[in-house]
């Protein structure tokens, strides 16, 4: 075909475009399909081709536990689904086959295909009625023969000086426990919590229609203080008035630590059927969230391919019970648990290696990880951290003890700082080191406290294990704190801004505040045979159940 010349016409490309115009469309078409590609290849390992290609098999939502109960219960292992496996992770990336592996073979992780109706939000409706019973059965005497010391341990002459002002302290707590119980018994006796500043009860919607939180947190703490008329009430509660026929979207994870730990925990202290008996049927009608494949939500780990699906490691919320029930798995069982005790300790290893830092101003903290990048933060939940790694570092590696002892108290006095640079002495639900401020919030939105334990438990854990007058002297200062901040004329309140010297209060008497750690400050200025730690293992929400050193349980009429 000819063309025409026609002055000023430039002949077309086949394209229509002239040259300099092809080739920027050129550039711009290999661009767009880099950007596109590169996108898919640098997509977390987890949500790469069968994210974008697999969409309709998108995820089951569930109770909102999956990084923090993933070592608390067991569940049938069924047929694996018929997804195709998820290719070998590449050279450094992190490669989940091996924990993943264990999750399977303990039963902790279903392999089925979703079959169920999907549930909307985070939480699946968790309380619903059993068929069947469990048959369980246990010899209560012969678990009391067994301990190595008396529950509430030995009296000791307490004439000295030092004695007397310890168990001047002591009786301090106690008197803060019996004020914070006889005035939600006033005010909000069978609801979940105590609102002091309005005098009345608060249920929220976390327990799924349960009731009496704060009663079933609080049975143990009241036995082991011997309020015993308080204790009484709270057992004749639980017998007479808590019914399980509710029906509700609860969490797991708060459920078990609270209700059936706070039960379980009672019924091993007392002996009391009543506290086993309930145990056992809440137990029952939490049992469907396992049966049913969108009973654990992916917080981080695909219950069904058991792909990570996302890259946030945090020692804090939503990952702290994971670690902390490794190594309590392991002392629990009579340090007979080896795969627990490895995987402990092989997490630790990788905790000290990428995040724990030291601030300019020699502050030890472990930091959170985010795709490969360190968020110079820790929250207040992460400060249990101290207390686990002296918990565990007696059976560490010989060359290792008397790092993680070091370890345990410089991560506890980093802690201890962000108490002590506030105004109330109080500490905030996070704080970071960076912009040469060091153990402090940044925003008012981390500012706050809400009468939380994980400090005060730390404290607790390295006197037991050192015996250094320093942490009862920290431990005193957070009473002395709480008292001025947080007591109010009907019960204890968390405040809104440590850093005012007149701060706000919230209007909540947090469950937990008489469970943990009004107990961890007991405890703190107790003598170390008083639940003693070669008898008891706390759970996260401080309860002490037994290390298991006999076959004392039995189900379905098979020793276990």
């Amino acid at each position: 075909m000819l063309v025409r010349k026609v002055p000023g016409f430039v002949p077309a490309s086949p394209w229509g475009l002239r040259l300099p115009q092809k080739f920027l469309f050129l550039l711009f078409l290999s661009g767009l399909v880099t950007l596109c590609f590169g996108a898919l290849f640098l997509l977390p390992h987890s949500s790469r081709l069968k994210r974008l290609f697999s969409a309709s098999r998108t995820q089951q939502p569930g109770l909102e536990v999956m990084a923090e109960i993933a070592g608390h219960h067991s569940v049938s292992e069924q047929e694996p689904p018929p997804n195709p496996a998820p290719a070998a992770p590449a050279p450094g990336e992190d490669d989940p086959s091996r924990l993943v592996g264990v999750l399977r073979r303990k039963g902790w992780l279903r392999r089925t295909r979703p079959t169920g109706p999907r549930e909307e939000g985070n939480r699946v409706a968790a309380l619903r009625p059993q068929e069947e019973s469990v048959r369980f059965t246990f010899d209560y005497n012969g678990f009391r023969s067994r301990l190595r010391h008396p529950v509430l341990g030995t009296r000791t002459d307490e004439s000295k000086e030092s004695q007397s002002l310890v168990r001047a302290q002591r009786e301090k707590i106690k008197e803060m426990m019996r004020f914070s119980w006889q005035n939600y018994r006033r005010y909000a006796m069978g609801k979940n919590e105590l609102r002091p500043l309005t005098k009345d009860g608060f249920e929220g919607s976390m327990f799924g229609g349960l009731s009496g939180a704060t009663i079933i947190d609080s049975l143990d703490t009241l036995y082991l203080m011997e309020l015993k008329e308080e204790f009484q009430e709270a057992k004749a509660w639980v017998q007479d008035s808590f019914h399980l026929n509710v029906s509700g979207e609860a969490s797991l994870f708060e459920v078990n630590i609270r209700y059936i730990g706070g039960l379980l925990s009672a019924f091993y202290l007392t002996g009391e059927e009543v506290f086993r008996v309930k145990a056992i049927k809440l137990g029952e009608k939490l049992l469907p969230a396992f049966n049913k494949p969108f009973g654990l939500y992916p917080n981080f780990l695909s219950p069904t391919s058991g792909n990570w699906v996302q890259h946030h490691v945090s020692v804090g919320g939503l990952g702290d019970s994971f670690y902390e029930y490794l190594i309590k798995s392991w002392l629990m069982s009579a340090k007979t648990d080896m795969e627990a005790k490895n995987m402990y300790y092989e997490a630790l290893e990788a905790i000290e290696t990428y995040l724990v830092n030291v601030s300019p101003g020699g502050l030890t903290y472990i930091a959170e990880w985010r795709g490969g990048i360190l968020d110079h933060k820790m929250g207040h939940l992460a400060c249990f951290s101290g207390g686990m790694i002296a918990l565990g570092a007696d059976d560490a590696k010989e060359d290792k003890k008397a790092y993680y002892r070091e370890l345990a108290a410089q991560i506890t006095r980093t802690c201890h700082e962000s108490y002590a640079r506030s105004d109330t002495k109080l500490g905030p639900e996070a704080f970071w080191f960076n912009s040469g401020r060091e153990a402090v919030a940044t925003q008012l939105s981390e500012s706050y406290y809400i009468l939380r334990p994980e400090v005060v438990e730390s404290y607790m854990y390295l006197w037991r294990q050192t015996h250094d007058p320093i942490y009862r002297e920290w431990g005193w200062e957070v009473v002395m704190a709480l008292e001025k901040h947080c007591r109010t004329e009907a019960g204890f309140s968390g405040i809104q801004d440590v850093y005012s010297s007149n701060p706000n209060h919230d209007n909540r008497q947090q469950s937990f505040f008489l469970a943990e750690t009004l107990k961890y400050l007991y405890l703190l200025f107790s003598e170390d045979n008083v639940l003693s730690l070669e008898d008891w293992v706390f759970n996260t929400e401080a309860h002490p159940l037994p290390v298991n050193r006999s076959d004392s349980f039995s189900i379905a009429g098979h020793p276990h």
